[in-house]
């Protein structure tokens, strides 16, 4: 399991996946199909979100099936925002669907 601490134009959000990587296929699908085509996300260590969390992350983590899923732990951006400092944020990975890049240019 994987969780990242994301920036999108709605604001901050915490996902959970069982998948490799918040960019695999099935991750943008189903990003997608909740309105998120572009973001900026950060790994977060699980222990990290689990600590922070707490019940609320294992309930959540309860649903990801074994395959190819995905759930946000934290829709509410200003708690997102403020659970975690930037130091404890992993490396940023950026996204965009090939449909906002090719109408930027």
């Amino acid at each position: 399991m994987k969780a990242y601490f994301m920036f999108t134009a709605s604001g901050p959000l915490v996902a959970l996946t069982n998948m490799d990587a918040i960019t695999h296929p099935r991750a943008l699908e189903k990003l997608a199909a909740k309105g998120i085509t572009k973001f900026v996300a950060n790994e977060i260590p699980v222990e990290l979100a689990q600590a922070r969390y707490g019940h609320h992350f294992d309930i959540v983590s309860q649903d990801l099936h074994e395959t190819d899923d995905l759930r946000i732990l934290d829709y509410n951006g200003q708690r997102a925002f403020t659970n975690f400092h930037f130091s404890e944020l992993g490396k940023p990975i950026y996204y965009e669907s090939e449909k906002i890049a090719a109408a930027a240019s």
